[in-house]
């Protein structure tokens, strides 16, 4: 199958309505803000964009928190496609979920101290290893379903999260999981694109990003862990 193309495009949930500022995590109801909604819309217009220029994009996946439901509401519309719940796609656990959480307060409230002495691990959440673990899973078994569907050209798109597209990109790219959260090249409604040349996993796949929303990202507050 030398002619093989299969993309998988892991597309991060548009910006949260959240002004307490608060790590919200795996929790419920947290909903786009309207300039999420925005930016999740330019990313279908670019999806359906490339979709009338031949790309042959047949599945949708999503995790089944809040925000990327509804981040996956404007490809539904635009493409036709049903958004499929993966819980494998999720946020990372955090202990932190829940709270307003600074620097100073991390440092300075011998409470939180337990969770703090591993980052490498890390130790106030899921493992990285374990986010890559499921999320490497869904991504192939995602590239599969396109191929099934469509064929040698096939494509795909999961909404997800943060931290566990950027540790996906981390992992194929062959460069240690622990990292600075503020390094992180996957923004707002952005689209991290891997384009699988094989699917029995003898090759890595290759990694592409872009940013359809940029033009929002003027003011927009961000948290690690969101």
């Amino acid at each position: 199958m030398s002619s093989l193309q299969v993309k998988v495009h892991l597309m991060r949930h548009g910006e949260v309505e959240n002004p307490q500022r608060i790590v919200y995590g795996r929790l419920p109801n947290y909903h786009l803000s309207q300039r999420g909604r925005h930016m999740v819309r330019l990313t279908a217009e670019e999806l359906a964009r490339q979709a009338h220029n031949g790309a042959n994009i047949v599945y949708l996946a999503c995790s089944p928190l809040t925000r990327t439901q509804e981040s996956a509401e404007p490809i539904t519309e635009l493409l036709g496609l049903e958004a499929h719940h993966d819980p494998r796609v999720i946020e990372a656990e955090n202990y932190f979920e829940g709270l307003h959480v600074n620097a100073q307060e991390l440092i300075t409230h011998p409470k939180h101290w337990s969770k703090l002495y591993n980052p490498l691990r890390p130790s106030w959440g899921e493992p990285y290893r374990e986010q890559v673990k499921r999320m490497a899973q869904a991504v192939r078994q995602t590239a599969q379903h396109a191929y099934d569907i469509g064929g040698e050209n096939a494509e795909a798109v999961i909404v997800s999260h943060q931290l566990p597209i950027w540790l996906v990109r981390r992992s194929i790219e062959g460069k240690m999981l622990p990292h600075d959260p503020r390094t992180r090249e996957c923004n707002l409604a952005s689209l991290t694109t891997c384009t699988f040349s094989d699917l029995d996993g003898k090759e890595r796949p290759q990694i592409s990003y872009s940013e359809p929303a940029a033009a929002l990202y003027n003011g927009v507050i961000q948290l690690p862990g969101t």
